[in-house]
C-alpha cells in the first residue's frame, strides 16, 4: 500500500488559494457581464410607404410628427437613404440579408423569403443577443432567427388583425385580435419589452407596422382629423410626363384614374366589426354624402382635388397613429432606464408619392421613392440634432446592427455599417454612387422593369421591360436643375460627359454586385433569380 503524501500546506493557505480562485472566477464572470451590458440593444421602427413628405423632420408642410421628429431631434437624421428595389417584400428581405434581391432571392412580391439562408438576426442571436420581430413581416414564411415573433398574416388588415406567433409546440398559430392595428402592434411591443425579454440580455426588436400602407384606414380617434383642413397639393401634381419615356406614361398609379372607391372610403368596411364601423360610418358617411351630393357638377379637376384631399388626409392619419406608438415606446425607453444604452432606428421600406407626378404608390427610381426616411439616436455616441448627406441605404441596416452588437460582418453582404457616420466619421471610401433595380412588372401598377444609378446629383435609368416586351429606354435627370425630374437630359450634348460617366458607374455597379442579366420581360411571378436557381441545380 502506497501512503499518501504529506500534505504540505497548512489549511489556512488551501483555504485562501480557494478564495483566490473563486476571486477570480468572479471576476471573470463580471468583466463578461460588464461586456454584456456594455453592448447597446437596438429598437428598430419600420413602416410601411411612409415617405420623407410625411415627417415633419423633414417637411413640415403637411403633418407634424413630434415622436418621429424627437428621434431626429436628439439623434441624426440621414437626408439621403436609398432603397435598392422599392416595394415592400424585397426591402425587408435586403434588410433580412444585406444582399440585394438578386442574391437573397426576393426580388418582387409573390415571392417567398428563404428563411434558412444567412440574416442578421441569427447572426445577433449566436452572439447572446435576445431579438425579436413584431408587427408587419410580409416575406411569406415563417421567421427564423428569432426569439419571439407575432406577425400579421400577409400585409394586414387595418382593423381586428390575424396575427402570426409560435405556439406552445414550437409551431407557427394564427391567433384573432381586436382592435385597430398599430395600436395592437405598440401594445405588443411594449409587453414584449416590459415583460417577456431576458433583461440579462441585450436585445433587438423589430417593431414594424403595417400603416400607412394602402389603403389607409384611419384609427377610430383619428377618423375626423385633418377634416378642417386642406392639405398642399405638390407643384407636380398635374405632371403630364411630357420629358420622360413612355413608361412613366403607361404607369396604371394615377389619383386620377387608379384609387377606387374601397381607397376613397366611398365604400366597404375592411375587417371592422359592428361598432367600429358605426364610428366609421358617423365620421365618413356625411363626408360621402356631400361629395355624392356635388359631384355631378364638379369639374375634372375639381373632382382630381377632392380625390387628392381624401386620399392624403387619410394617409397621414394613418401616420398619426404610428407617431403616437412611437411615442409610447421613446418614453417607456426612458422611464425604464433602456435609453442610455439603447440605439433606436426609424425607417420604412421606401418612399411614397403624395399626389407627386399625380400618382400613389412607390416602385420607381424618381427621388419620392427612391429615397426612404432614416433616423438614428444612440446617446453619448450620436450627436444630437446632427444631419447626414451621405449615400446610405436599406442595404447597410444589417450591417448596422452587427457593428453594434460588436459581431463580425460577414464579407458576402453587400452594404456597409453606418456605425462611422453615426458618430461624424464618414470613411474616406465610402459609395459616391447608388445602384437600384426594380423588377416587378408584369404586375401590380404597370411600372417597368428598370435599374439605374444616382450620386445624388445626375440620376440614369435603364427600362428594359414593359407589359411583357422588353424595351431599351433610358433616361437622365439632374437633380439640381431639375428636382423634380420632370425633363430627362438623355442624349443631350449638354450632358454627354455625364452620360457617360454614368454609363461607366453603372456597368461597374453592376460588376461589383453580380448581377445577372434579366432579359425575360414575361418572368412568372414567383420566379428566382438566375443565380439562385443556378446554385439550387
Amino acid at each position: 500500500m502506497i501512503a499518501s503524501p504529506p500534505n504540505r500546506f497548512p489549511r489556512w493557505r488551501s483555504s485562501l488559494a480557494l478564495i483566490l480562485s473563486l476571486c477570480a472566477v468572479i471576476g471573470v464572470t463580471a468583466v463578461a457581464s460588464a461586456a454584456e451590458s456594455q453592448r447597446p440593444n437596438i429598437v428598430f421602427i419600420f413602416t410601411d410607404d411612409h415617405c420623407t413628405q410625411a415627417l415633419s423632420a423633414y417637411d413640415p408642410t403637411r403633418i407634424t410628427t413630434p415622436n418621429m421628429d424627437r428621434i431626429a431631434r436628439e439623434g441624426m437624421r440621414f437626408d439621403r437613404c436609398y432603397v435598392t428595389n422599392g416595394i415592400c417584400g424585397p426591402s425587408r428581405a435586403v434588410i433580412q440579408t444585406g444582399k440585394y434581391s438578386h442574391l437573397n432571392g426576393f426580388i418582387r412580391n409573390g415571392n417567398k423569403f428563404n428563411g434558412d439562408q444567412q440574416t442578421f438576426p441569427k447572426l445577433l442571436r449566436a452572439a447572446g443577443y435576445q431579438t425579436a420581430v413584431i408587427g408587419k413581416w410580409h416575406l411569406a414564411t415563417t421567421p427564423q432567427g428569432y426569439d419571439y415573433y407575432d406577425v400579421l398574416k400577409g400585409q394586414g388588415p387595418y382593423y381586428n388583425p390575424p396575427m402570426i406567433t409560435e405556439g406552445p409546440d414550437g409551431q407557427p398559430v394564427t391567433r384573432p385580435h381586436t382592435g385597430y392595428t398599430t395600436e395592437i402592434i405598440t401594445d405588443k411591443t411594449l409587453a414584449w419589452l416590459k415583460q417577456d425579454r431576458d433583461p440579462d440580455k441585450p436585445f433587438m426588436v423589430m417593431y414594424q407596422h403595417k400603416a400607412p400602407h394602402r389603403n389607409w384606414r384611419p384609427a377610430p380617434k383619428y377618423l375626423t382629423w385633418l377634416d378642417d383642413v386642406t392639405i398642399p397639393e405638390p407643384e407636380t401634381l398635374w405632371d403630364d410626363y411630357q420629358g420622360r419615356t413612355q413608361s412613366a406614361s403607361r404607369q396604371t398609379m394615377t389619383i386620377k384614374t387608379h384609387l377606387n372607391a374601397n381607397d376613397l372610403k366611398l365604400s366597404g368596411y375592411g375587417n371592422m366589426n359592428d361598432q367600429q364601423k358605426i364610428a366609421w360610418d358617423a365620421a365618413y358617411g356625411p363626408k360621402n354624402k356631400a361629395f355624392e351630393a356635388a359631384k355631378d357638377s364638379m369639374t375634372e379637376e375639381e373632382i382630381i382635388k377632392w380625390k387628392y384631399q381624401r386620399y392624403v388626409k387619410d394617409y397621414l392619419r394613418c401616420v398619426k397613429s404610428v407617431d403616437d406608438g412611437i411615442g409610447q415606446v421613446l418614453d417607456y425607453l426612458d422611464e425604464s432606464g433602456l435609453a442610455e444604452n439603447t440605439v433606436v432606428i426609424y425607417s420604412s421600406d421606401q418612399g411614397w408619392y403624395l399626389g407627386e407626378h399625380g400618382w400613389f404608390d412607390k416602385r420607381w427610381m424618381y427621388e419620392e421613392s427612391l429615397r426612404t426616411p432614416l433616423l438614428a439616436r444612440w446617446p453619448g455616441k450620436i450627436a444630437p440634432g446632427s444631419t447626414n448627406n451621405d449615400i446610405t441605404s436599406n442595404l447597410d441596416f444589417a450591417e448596422t446592427f452587427l457593428d453594434l452588437a460588436g459581431v463580425d460582418v460577414p464579407s458576402d453582404m453587400q452594404g456597409r455599417s453606418l456605425v462611422p457616420l453615426f458618430q461624424g466619421n464618414t470613411p474616406d471610401d465610402w459609395r459616391q454612387v447608388f445602384y437600384y433595380h426594380y423588377y416587378e412588372n408584369p404586375g401590380a401598377h404597370n411600372v417597368a422593369r428598370h435599374y439605374g444609378v444616382t450620386d445624388g446629383r445626375h440620376k440614369l435609368i435603364h427600362y428594359y421591360a414593359l407589359e411583357g416586351k422588353t424595351i431599351d429606354d433610358w433616361e437622365l435627370f439632374d437633380l439640381k436643375a431639375d428636382p423634380n425630374e420632370l425633363q430627362s437630359v438623355y442624349g443631350s450634348t449638354d450632358y454627354a460627359d455625364v452620360q457617360k460617366r454614368l454609363m461607366k458607374q453603372l456597368a461597374a455597379a453592376r460588376e461589383q454586385f453580380g448581377v445577372p442579366e434579366d432579359s425575360d420581360p414575361g418572368t412568372a411571378r414567383n420566379r428566382q433569380p438566375r443565380n439562385q436557381a443556378k446554385k439550387k441545380k
